[in-house]
């Protein structure tokens, strides 16, 4: 079991990467689930954009992608790619640390893995509510 943090096209200096790593995992043991491999790749738009046409035929910019790669039920394994772009751009937008919004977004990839979907409204209540519990659970 690893969470493992990439850099694709782009430099980004994340503090605290074993906290981090940490809160991630227990957000995937409290949901239930077992921890096999995450990977977050962060990326610029343009890497992200050439994603989301390629694989979801979607022309537009986004903040994140995941991709489910687990083949055994409760078992997470993904790959979630980050624009530190547009998260720096939404934490300007909603007046929040990037930090603050960089963790948002990571656990926002791993609660889709988790099985959590956004595209309802309800869905992205439930969404959002689960993003907050587990943003004030982190101990850093």
């Amino acid at each position: 079991m690893a969470i493992h943090l990439f850099e694709e096209d782009i430099n980004i200096k994340i503090k605290k990467k074993l906290a981090i790593k940490n809160w991630l995992k227990s957000t995937v043991e409290l949901e239930k689930k077992k921890l096999g491999e995450l990977n977050y790749i962060f990326c610029s738009d343009e890497y992200l954009l050439e994603m989301n046409v390629s694989y979801l035929n979607h022309d537009t910019l986004t903040d994140i992608i995941t991709f489910d790669n687990s083949e055994t039920e409760g078992l997470i394994v993904g790959d979630i790619f980050i624009s530190v772009e547009r998260v720096q751009e939404n934490a300007t937008k909603f007046e929040v640390e990037f930090a603050e919004e960089l963790h948002r977004v990571m656990v926002h990839g791993a609660l889709h893995l988790l099985g959590y979907k956004d595209k309802k409204k309800a869905e992205k209540e439930k969404m959002r509510e689960k993003e907050n519990y587990y943003l004030k659970k982190r101990k850093f």
